[in-house]
């Protein structure tokens, strides 16, 4: 089996497990339709997972990053995704929440506009492209972890991982551990970086929940307003 074959496999393996991450709301999205109201959860998570997606699309294009199908194909999934459960945010919410959801979705369609725009008018090479949109895109992934960073905040306030689902914070740990060796096999430190984060983040997250599993009072009826677990920042 070839350098290529290996990534290819393990580039398969990864959008598996992304594609299991960008799914794990749908009970979350079922009850608000079963209830027809979005309750005390809030669309910051997935307006913010939209905008990480395109991003990591554009930069798996062949005009940017050439022979990064995968990477393409994973996020491709995440914006349809996520676009579903922004639109049933959408529909069951208040028309406050649905105004910041305009305002947020046009300021990330000019901010992505404003990218496309100025990468290829003043990038003109593979490596060059892979440079601005990779860079764009780590720090953008590097900003989204502070939602997980809070997540395990409350947690040891709270003595509580009742809202921290185990299987989530196992998938982000595989999930950046795959993508992490799926870029060392062609070295792209882009995809490597945040993923390595995301990997030692989901790490942390379950060291809390055996932690404080014990100490969890499972029959409390917490509102789940701040300490929703969202899908994994990095999957690309």
């Amino acid at each position: 089996m070839d350098h290529d074959q290996i990534r290819l496999i393990v580039g398969i393996i990864g959008n598996a497990i992304a594609l299991y991450l960008f799914l794990s709301p749908t009970p979350t999205f079922l009850k608000i339709v079963k209830l027809k109201s979005v309750q005390a959860y809030k669309p910051d998570t997935y307006l913010a997972t939209l905008m990480n997606c395109s991003m990591w699309l554009f930069y798996g294009l062949p005009i940017v990053h050439p022979h990064s199908l995968l990477v393409v194909t994973i996020n491709s999934a995440g914006i349809l995704i996520t676009l579903t459960f922004c639109s049933i945010f959408f529909i069951y919410s208040s028309w406050t929440c649905r105004r910041k959801m305009i305002i947020v979705l046009i300021l990330e369609a000019i901010v992505i506009a404003a990218m496309v725009t100025v990468t290829l008018t003043l990038s003109h090479t593979h490596p060059a492209r892979s440079m601005l949109v990779g860079i764009l895109c780590l720090v953008f992934n590097i900003i989204m972890y502070a939602s997980p960073l809070t997540i395990m905040k409350t947690v040891i306030r709270t003595k509580s991982v009742k809202y921290m689902p185990v299987c989530i914070s196992i998938g982000n740990l595989l999930n950046g551990s795959i993508w992490v060796v799926y870029a060392a096999l062609e070295f792209d430190p882009f995809i490597m970086i945040p993923n390595a984060v995301g990997a030692v983040s989901g790490m942390i997250q379950i060291g809390l929940y055996v932690k404080y599993y014990k100490t969890t009072n499972w029959s409390d009826d917490q509102s789940p307003n701040e300490i929703e677990m969202p899908p994994s920042a990095s999957n690309a």
